[in-house]
């Protein structure tokens, strides 16, 4: 790698992870001003800068200030290390994940091909299922070394409910892997701008629609979010990161946020065709009754980034209205939907996908 090609890749790293620490600290603030629309209230509107209060976007920042000039608190007897380290490993890992995310196609500069993805990676979505699951050790960390038997209970209740939706996020996703024969999410993308019988697009939804909702289901359990924050649920019983304070319990905080952007965008980049639009190529629109309608190249570019950044904020939309729609589960309620119903139902959508690709194809591929 030339040093224009590591300055290139830095430079988009600093691009992602910029819009999605952004995109987590608005989270905050959507989350009050779309819950106060769904129950009729106002929402956070106090925080101001010299009288201007701009819809309550000041809040987020509030919050930040807040939390960093709080008392940094460590109990008696706790692990200061492992306390210390457990919101770096779950901010972490939740970050470095968007390195295999593409948020669109290849863009021509100076006779130079450039990937909008941070990582060039042929097996980006077991490399992003390897940071998400790595994740876990953040939450077990924090239950383990605060020294705290509530913290740490809540801890192993964290730790069960991630690795149980974990297995069937995996196995609902074998499906689509299975149609479009790749790991590479770039190509798996691309191979989703292909159209059934001329007219649908052969997105992941189109071709594994069981698969999406048991995806979305898992992953939203995933991200610890109502209804499945029972890892939290700090209105009944007690979380993991119970003895974190400051700007520590914000990294947890944020770590739910920037995991619910990483649900959006792999729903989309599976799911939706990505930065794909429909009848998009790289010169033009291509509709199917024959019309053409020219399209420069790089404007097909920008208009790809800007089909995937508005797929992933309706996704954060959905995922935020189905927050405060639904009450939390039960424990035993949420390990009898993962285990019970998802688990099953995700094997018998690859049994079944598996004998379609074999009857659409008898010969091999």
């Amino acid at each position: 790698m030339t040093g224009v090609d590591l300055l290139i890749k830095l430079a988009l790293a600093a691009i992602v992870f910029f819009g999605v620490l952004n995109l987590a600290g608005l989270h905050t603030w959507v989350e009050r001003k779309q819950s106060a629309i769904m129950q009729d209230r106002i929402g956070a509107n106090r925080a101001s800068i010299f009288g201007i209060r701009l819809f309550g976007l000041f809040h987020p920042l509030a919050d930040a200030v807040k939390m960093f000039v709080k008392e940094d608190f460590i109990p008696a007897g706790a692990n200061r290390f492992l306390h210390t380290l457990a919101p770096f490993l779950s901010v972490f890992f939740a970050l470095a994940a968007f390195a295999g995310i593409p948020f669109g196609d290849r863009l021509m500069i100076g006779g130079r091909v450039i990937d909008l993805q941070v990582a060039k990676i042929d097996v980006a979505l077991l490399y992003i299922f390897a940071m998400l699951s790595l994740g876990v050790y953040g939450v077990i960390l924090a239950g383990y070394a605060s020294r705290n038997n509530y913290a740490f209970l809540g801890a192993l209740r964290a730790s069960a409910q991630m690795i149980s939706y974990e297995i069937a996020l995996g196995i609902s996703i074998v499906g689509v892997v299975m149609i479009f024969g790749t790991l590479d999410l770039q190509e798996l993308v691309r191979a989703q701008g292909a159209t059934l019988f001329g007219i649908i697009p052969k997105w992941g939804i189109v071709v594994q629609p069981v698969a999406f909702f048991i995806f979305l289901t898992a992953a939203m359990a995933e991200t610890k979010r109502v209804p499945f924050d029972l890892p939290e649920g700090e209105s009944e019983i007690i979380g993991y990161f119970v003895e974190y304070s400051g700007m520590k319990f914000g990294m947890f905080f944020l770590t739910d946020f920037v995991e619910t952007v990483m649900v959006a965008c792999l729903a989309t980049t599976l799911f939706f065709g990505g930065w794909q639009i429909p009848y998009l190529l790289p010169d033009g629109f291509h509709f199917p009754w024959g019309a053409v309608l020219p399209v420069n190249p790089l404007a097909v570019v920008l208009l790809g980034i800007g089909s995937f950044s508005l797929k992933v904020l309706a996704f954060c939309w959905l995922f935020m209205t189905i927050r405060w729609t639904l009450p939390r589960f039960r424990y035993d309620q949420l390990m009898h939907l993962g285990w019970k119903i998802l688990f099953p139902i995700s094997i018998a959508n690859v049994l079944v996908t598996g004998l379609v690709l074999a009857l659409l194809h008898p010969g091999g591929w």
